[in-house]
């Protein structure tokens, strides 16, 4: 992108003397050869580095080869709530970019914000909308209209080591939680949690008979401070304390788990499908050998959760139909099965999804049959709230400045205080 910007400037200086200094009026706006303008597009993202890879030097150059009057800009930054403050200052201010892949959990704070642009009003909406599961596009569905496109979901499972499986004489994974935490203890093998957020620790809660709130979202009391989720992360803290459960010391703990892994220091892990995807050849070729990914036991319920994305168009964008135009080509069946097949992302796009062939023997089969009974985080305004205070609480439970009833009898309270904010 940028020789091509370099050659447009080439152009503008060139002509300089025979055109009007207000050639460019709209900063946004490029004029090219037959006076036809082609139109700019912020694309803000969180994509891995081998994700944007693919966007970058294959999906965005046949999105503008197909489009030639629009260029897309695309801006990849660290996954964090600072970009969900600089995303909410920038729009409010008018100053933020045409189009977001926004993570489902932040969704709902946009559109209580009003920072959201509704699709319903395009042409072709009703449409597009086919494309996709109801209730994928129900998670931008706000007072009867539409704000987002359904571009990816995913899930985690844990990632077993086949060799100290087979030193315990297992064959394959325990089919329960319970059993996985018995055999941890019985030969000291280790278990390692990517933190203890939500993502990270509810669904081993879950596996463990535990709950987080109610299914209308507006309660955590009684849920996340029952006698069954009290008794699941006493489990969790006495392994703990027994240096039998592994926490990273940085933002990296896929990398750390991995090396624990691959040395055979740990028996279980659990991440999303990029554990793989994102490894080299050779590292590829040597975790499929060492590990087994399955998906998550359940005890009372599903207790994998599905994470994703989807496509926003921002509040007060000036490029809104080339902007829809982007979000349409992201969702279609042919941009979908490329970032399937390059970078695991599980497609959104029905017809896209029936296409994908994914065999049991392959890494991927576990997270696809996860996904069919996730469950979704709520979606709730004050989301990034309520994962702060459960992160705070249950840091406290495992450092022992809380015990577990308390720290999660005061977590619930706060947590309610959230959801009756959001509701």
């Amino acid at each position: 992108m940028g020789c091509r910007w370099i050659f447009f400037l080439l152009i503008l200086v060139m002509l300089a003397g025979c055109r009007s200094p207000s050639m460019i009026s709209d900063p946004k706006k490029v004029e090219t050869f037959g006076d036809d303008e082609k139109t700019v597009i912020t694309f803000w993202h969180t994509y891995n580095e081998k994700e944007t890879r693919l966007l970058d030097n294959v999906l965005i150059p046949a999105f503008e080869r197909e489009n030639p009057n629009i260029q897309v800009e695309s801006i990849d930054l660290a996954f964090n709530n600072e970009l969900i403050n600089t995303l909410i200052a920038r729009t409010s201010s008018k100053r933020g970019p045409d189009v977001v892949r926004l993570q489902l959990a932040w969704i709902p704070e946009f559109l209580y914000k009003e920072l959201l642009e509704p699709l319903d009003g395009f042409g072709d909406f009703e449409h597009i909308r086919k494309r996709f599961h109801t209730n994928l596009m129900n998670i931008g569905l706000y007072q009867n209209k539409y704000y987002s496109l359904p571009l990816n979901i995913y899930t985690k499972t844990p990632i077993f080591n086949r060799e100290l499986l087979e030193r315990a004489g297992y064959s394959k994974p325990p089919s329960t939680m319970d059993e996985v935490l018995k055999l941890a203890r019985r030969y000291r093998y280790t278990i390692g949690l990517r933190g203890l957020g939500p993502w990270d620790t509810i669904p081993y809660i879950y596996s463990l008979g535990g709950s987080f709130i109610n299914e209308e979202a507006n309660t955590a009391s009684g849920y996340l401070n029952s006698d069954e989720t009290i008794h699941a992360v006493e489990q969790l803290t006495a392994l703990y304390k027994e240096n039998l459960i592994d926490l990273p010391h940085d933002t990296l703990g896929a990398e750390e788990n991995w090396e624990r892994i691959k040395s055979g220091n740990m028996l279980m892990t659990d991440d999303g499908p990029w554990f793989y995807s994102l490894l080299d050849e050779s590292e590829f070729d040597c975790a499929l050998k060492l590990t087994v990914p399955v998906p998550f036991p359940q005890n009372n319920g599903p207790a994998s959760l599905i994470g994703g994305e989807n496509l926003v168009i921002m509040k007060g964008s000036n490029r809104k139909a080339e902007a829809w135009t982007f979000m349409k080509w992201m969702t279609a069946k042919k941009a979908q099965l490329l970032l399937l097949e390059h970078t695991e992302l599980i497609p959104t796009n029905l017809e896209a999804a029936k296409t994908s062939t994914i065999t049991r023997d392959s890494y991927l089969y576990p997270y696809r049959e996860d996904a069919k009974n996730a469950i979704l985080l709520p979606l709730v305004m004050n989301w990034s709230k309520i994962d702060g205070v459960y992160t705070e609480y249950m840091n406290k439970i495992f450092e022992g400045d809380l015990s577990v009833t308390e720290g999660l009898d005061r977590a619930a309270a706060e947590i309610d205080r959230l959801l009756a904010e959001s509701n």
